[in-house]
């Protein structure tokens, strides 16, 4: 895969992500397992680090123009996923690749259906 996908990746998961607010766990980390053949911790890993730099600012940027946007709640929101995220990398380093990959999928279907079914 040569820079070019990476940069389409990207594209549809920020468009993805500005749209509906996903990207990482549902758009790159499934594309980066299938296409791009990285193990499911190699995936998990890759899309942490794209979230270093404000990836999200121009979205939030337009989300809070439209006064959608509670900076107090995803201030403290960032602090808890800051410290959740060590804990959690902790935990899924832990993990063999192949449990990680079940349980990753488990959650994805557990949310749609709790989405698709509620009123």
């Amino acid at each position: 895969m040569n820079f070019l996908m990476y940069i389409a990746l990207g594209l549809v998961a920020g468009t993805c992500g500005g749209i509906f607010g996903i990207g990482g766990g549902t758009i790159l980390i499934p594309a980066l397992v299938y296409l791009a053949g990285l193990t499911q911790h190699q995936a998990q890993g890759t899309t942490l680090a794209i979230l270093i730099p404000p990836i999200g600012l121009l979205a939030a940027m337009r989300y809070w123009q439209s006064g959608n946007v509670k900076i107090g709640m995803a201030a403290f929101i960032c602090v808890g996923f800051f410290v959740g995220g060590w804990i959690g990398a902790s935990i899924a380093n832990n993990i063999p690749g192949v449990m990680l990959k079940k349980l990753f999928a488990l959650f994805l279907f557990a949310v749609a259906f709790k989405m698709f079914f509620e009123k």
